[in-house]
């Protein structure tokens, strides 16, 4: 069946294309949800509500776009939303590291792929692994990580240049990159 019968089938309440739709997006959304969440159950919590958000405003899917994107974005705001609801995000480091972090501009993109990075990044406090995730990862702006988590667009960028170091640092230790002043690029906004 292809997507736009799966879409109309949806828009119809018919389980069988509902649960395809399902089968066929939730792998993708899930991973998504792992890198914003704290446990697998919070991953697994934010992908349920994520897919009752798909289903309820399936109607306003206009058809412009890649239906993948839709969904996805649909998944991250459920992501964010799931971390406002449970405070989650209020999680965040004490100012006397965040002095003590100097921003380097030199490191980590290339390896972004990686299993062990991704969980280096769960590691990070709440607040800074949402924001990196959003900018770096899912492409947004700072004004629409802003919007979007109720903080000003400068915390956005405080926000994403701490995760930065705090992420050098852990990669580092974990001896993911080597402790070295050479020039990799770091994490630019996903393209």
């Amino acid at each position: 069946m292809n997507e736009q019968a799966v879409i109309h089938g949806c828009l119809r309440k018919d389980p069988l294309c509902q649960r395809e739709l399902y089968n066929h997006f939730s792998p993708k959304m899930l991973s998504v949800c792992y890198r914003f969440s704290s446990s697998k159950e919070d991953a697994e919590d934010m992908l349920q509500e994520g897919f009752i958000r798909v289903f309820t405003m399936l109607h306003s899917f206009a058809g412009k776009g890649a239906f993948e994107g839709w969904v996805r974005r649909i998944i991250v705001h459920t992501c964010i939303n799931f971390l406002k609801k449970h405070k989650k995000f209020n999680e965040s480091i004490g100012l006397e590291l965040a002095e003590e972090l100097s921003a380097k501009e030199e490191s980590i993109a290339s390896i972004m792929q990686g299993r062990q990075v991704i969980e280096c990044i769960r590691s990070l406090p709440m607040g800074y692994r949402t924001v990196l995730n959003l900018y770096a990862i899912e492409g947004y702006s700072h004004k629409e990580i802003g919007e979007l988590l109720d903080i000003a667009e400068s915390t956005s960028r405080s926000q994403y240049t701490r995760a930065k170091v705090l992420l050098e640092k852990v990669l580092i230790k974990k001896g993911i990159i080597a402790d070295t002043t050479a020039e990799i690029g770091l994490l630019s906004p996903a393209q």
